[in-house]
């Protein structure tokens, strides 16, 4: 072609899939290079934007969500354009977007979760942890979810993050609740809960264990809340001790969990128990419901990785309970006409350049980011440096790139189909409609949880 890709003269066109941190750290990789001229489309899913800092971070930690200010600054740039309600390979297709985009990005996330694999685990009561997450933040997906909180315990299997948030929710004071941006019907199924005890499943020690101090500090901050840890489970092992000697996060999450062993309980009327080195070997019902769960002690052996992995010493032990949230992973989904490596849920890729298939040939034009592209892995921040290395692979291939062979409007395409698209001067009403809402209760926000609300609110502002 005559033109050089990225000039005033043809600029750079790239399609965005997904509107989650990886999305827009990607536009600001991007729109950081000085000599290159670019104009962008965000294509999302739900009319609302930012991916997880919307749907996946707790209610009760506001101050990550404010990472949003930084996005807004680039959905705002000339150069972006943002596409709210519109589903890849339902709305547009990838043909569709070869046809139209030089470049196009995958920013879609790990959609789904991991399974435990074993027995009872498809019984009422038994979910992933992604989807209370979304349900108690409003997420459309999940907003009807059947959740039954009248139940005394619930059993969390998993020792991250995630599995920290679902069980401080289900044991928060209702009360500091309300003055977050928590779904109003999640609001107010936890006002009517009956839970009294979240007991957390670690497969593996202490030193192992995936939450970060902040998360286990605020345990011991919780209001009318106790946290009880056996002492012998912190009986660490020598390769326990001599992997903690370097990890000085695993060094303060011990240190904690010594403290709360030697306070005991106070008989606060709610209670968080955190065992380690257990596995659940089969979850039981009666009605189809969940009634209890059978766990297996653990011991650890390295692995020939020289890494630590728990094996089963065949003691096992019944636990009552009526519900059972597993937080033992993400997975990426995959899309419609992109290959997907199913052995690590993500799309085959090197340095950010997606492969034909595992260990393939690249395809040229087309890129992966954030979770889809590495696993589910790091902090909303890991996405920054996640995406500059994609983006400068992006830029190292602009000289061999033909270019897309059409320069028509995507935005035509969409109307002729009927996609009642949303654009981010659109989002910004909803978001004011949201605030609005929030600002009269003293709260940040309101959530509008069903897609067809959002987009009468939308429509009411044209």
């Amino acid at each position: 072609m005559s033109e050089t890709l990225g000039s005033a003269q043809r600029p750079l066109r790239v399609a965005i899939i997904g509107a989650g941190p990886a999305g827009f750290y990607t536009v600001e990789a991007l729109l950081k290079q000085k000599d290159l001229v670019c104009q962008i489309d965000i294509f999302n899913r739900f009319p609302t934007p930012y991916g997880l800092v919307r749907e996946g971070v707790a209610p009760d930690h506001q101050s990550i969500k404010a990472v949003t200010r930084i996005y807004d600054k680039l959905a705002a740039h000339p150069s972006v354009r943002y596409f709210g309600n519109v589903t890849f390979g339902v709305d547009i297709t990838h043909a569709d977007l070869r046809a139209r985009y030089d470049q196009i990005v995958y920013a879609v996330g790990a959609q789904s979760d991991r399974r435990m694999g074993i027995p009872g685990e498809d019984l009422f009561g038994s979910m992933p942890a992604t989807a209370f997450v979304g349900w108690y933040n409003g997420r459309p997906d999940y907003r009807d979810l059947e959740v039954d909180l009248n139940v005394e315990r619930v059993v969390v299997v998993g020792n991250g993050n995630v599995a920290m948030d679902v069980t401080r929710i289900l044991v928060s004071d209702p009360d500091e609740l309300a003055k977050t941006d928590i779904a109003d019907y999640a609001l107010a199924a936890l006002r009517q809960s009956k839970v009294r005890e979240v007991v957390m499943l670690g497969r593996r020690g202490p030193v192992q264990a995936a939450f970060t101090n902040p998360e286990l500090k605020e345990f011991g901050e919780l209001k009318g809340v106790d946290v009880i840890v056996d002492p012998a489970d912190l009986e660490l092992d020598p390769l326990s001790e001599a992997a903690m000697a370097n990890d000085k996060t695993a060094a303060r999450n011990v240190e904690l969990l010594r403290e709360y062993a030697a306070r005991g309980s106070t008989g606060a009327p709610r209670r968080i128990v955190m065992r380690f080195l257990i596995s659940p070997i089969a979850i039981h019902g009666a009605d189809g419901r969940v009634t209890g769960v059978t766990i297996e002690r653990n011991r650890l052996v390295q692995a020939a990785d020289g890494s630590l992995r728990p094996r089963g010493t065949g003691v096992t032990e019944e636990i009552s309970c009526g519900m059972i949230l597993r937080s033992v992973g993400y997975r990426g989904v995959p899309l419609p006409d992109v290959p997907f490596d199913e052995a690590s849920g993500t799309i085959p890729n090197r340095d950010g350049r997606v492969l034909n298939g595992p260990n393939g040939e690249p395809i040229p034009g087309e890129y992966v980011v954030g979770w889809i592209k590495r696993g589910p892995s790091g902090v909303i921040g890991t996405n920054k440096p996640d995406a500059v290395e994609t983006v400068n692979s992006m830029l190292a291939d602009l000289p061999t790139l033909p270019g897309a062979p059409q320069n028509d409007d995507i935005a035509d395409l969409l109307r002729e189909r009927g996609v009642d698209f949303v654009s981010y001067a659109d989002w910004q009403r909803l978001n004011e409609y949201e605030t609005a809402q929030g600002a009269a209760q003293g709260r940040p926000r309101v959530k509008v949880t069903r897609v067809e609300e959002m987009l009468d609110i939308i429509r009411a502002g044209r």
